[in-house]
């Protein structure tokens, strides 16, 4: 096989083999495929798309090319993947709360991508947490604590890393094809046996409409159980931020504050348990999603979920009193400013990728390849949808290194942030069951 015939065919229409995607995948995992080939390759099929079959194979082929783990457990190998949002910290609840529940979760993270956070840069806020593991480590963390959050190891769908790297040059990221493929490469190369997928949509998410969630989540749930594992996927709301803070230990704290009961957040507890409810209902620990929901909410209730999470931080280099202490083991930024309300009045809008820009221009992010990421910046108090605002009660509160970051920060919120006289109706936090 080459690569030039390949691209050729898929250039011409035509869907390549299982063969030809298993040998071009190989390719990119040890440089046989140049840049040049591996760019053509994405831009065919971004034009011409490969279809269900060859969506299933392309994601097979990405995932042989490193390692695969497999596992010996006495329960079942669950996680979950969120598309991306503003202030989606689901991850920290609900890897956890499985683990109380009798799943293993080893669950592959990424960092932050554009305008939307990253999980394990939200881990990183804790001092001392470690996101890079090897395989030993990782089985030994599993089978101690049921559950561990990592980076994917250099090892673990190679040709992935390079084809998005390609992809980010290219003008090819936004290919259903391709997104599916790379997203469910590196997570069943975990060894999964279920998998519950939180496609978002709305003005925080990478999809701003039904029709694209829609899509999205119908190929991935149909690409994941093609290549064997059962998966499920929920849509859901990212018209406004998940939580009501947005940046790294601000969403660690908020996560902390419904995980010991100090402060619960509904939509978080509400999309954990529902997400939860789903995977156990997948890994045969529940008898279906709403058994799988409460059995999620005991978890949190009583503590397990708290205590879980805290073996889990101190196995990976954390404080062992986090939990305990989290308050002060946390940074906190310097300046912290109130954004005053332009008008009286209710929110009637949010633009979830400019809180989310915003964040990241006071640090919480990334603007080049390499950029260091400040913990402690971001916002936090943020109003939604259908809030009653006035002048003299603050849309959010600023977080920032500086005085002159943080009057930009006050800026690009008050412009995010849409009003009106009428009060609206709030947006469903799920819209759609997709299985």
């Amino acid at each position: 096989m080459d690569a030039r015939s390949i691209i050729a065919g898929l250039r011409a229409g035509r869907t390549p083999s299982a063969a030809e995607l298993g040998w071009f995948a190989a390719g990119l995992a040890n440089g046989e495929v140049s840049d040049a080939q591996a760019g053509a390759f994405a831009m065919a099929v971004c034009l011409r798309g490969l279809g269900a079959p060859g969506r299933v194979a392309l994601t097979r082929a990405m995932r042989d090319s490193g390692d695969v783990l497999e596992w010996d457990l006495p329960g079942p190998v669950l996680d979950k993947h969120s598309t991306g949002g503003i202030g989606d910290c689901i991850s920290l609840l609900l890897a956890p709360a499985l683990a109380a529940c009798g799943a293993y979760v080893p669950m592959i993270s990424g960092r932050g991508l554009g305008h939307t956070g990253g999980t394990l840069d939200k881990l990183e806020a804790i001092p001392g947490f470690r996101t890079a593991m090897g395989e030993d480590q990782l089985r030994a963390q599993i089978t101690d604590v049921r559950c561990a959050i990592v980076a994917a190891s250099a090892r673990m769908a190679p040709a992935d890393r390079r084809l998005y790297a390609i992809r980010d040059v290219t003008g090819t990221v936004e290919s259903i094809d391709l997104i599916t493929a790379s997203i469910l490469s590196k997570k069943l190369a975990a060894g999964l046996e279920g998998l519950v997928l939180d496609v978002k949509v709305g003005s925080g998410a990478f999809m701003k409409t039904m029709a694209e969630a829609q899509a999205l989540a119908k190929a991935l749930v149909g690409t994941a159980q093609g290549a064997g594992c059962m998966t499920t996927a929920l849509i859901t709301d990212m018209s406004q931020p998940l939580a009501t803070a947005a940046g790294n230990a601000l969403e660690v704290i908020e996560v902390m504050e419904t995980l010991t009961g100090t402060s619960v957040n509904a939509a978080l507890w509400d999309l954990t348990a529902a997400l939860g409810g789903e995977a156990l209902a997948l890994g045969g620990l529940a008898a279906d999603a709403a058994d799988g929901a409460a059995r999620i909410e005991m978890a949190l209730e009583s503590g397990a979920a708290a205590e879980v999470f805290a073996r889990m931080v101190a196995a990976q280099g954390g404080p062992a009193d986090f939990v305990e202490r989290w308050p002060d083991r946390l940074p906190s930024a310097p300046v912290m400013r109130e954004v005053p309300a332009p008008r009286t009045g209710y929110v009637i809008s949010i633009d979830g990728a400019a809180l989310g820009h915003a964040v990241v221009h006071l640090g919480g992010g990334r603007l080049r390849e390499g950029d260091r990421v400040n913990p402690s910046v971001g916002l936090s108090d943020l109003a939604g949808i259908g809030e009653e605002v006035s002048r003299d009660l603050p849309l959010a509160m600023v977080h920032a290194a500086t005085e002159a970051e943080a009057d930009a920060a006050v800026r690009a919120v008050q412009a995010a942030y849409g009003f009106g006289d009428a009060e609206p109706e709030e947006p469903p936090l799920i819209h759609e069951r997709i299985a």
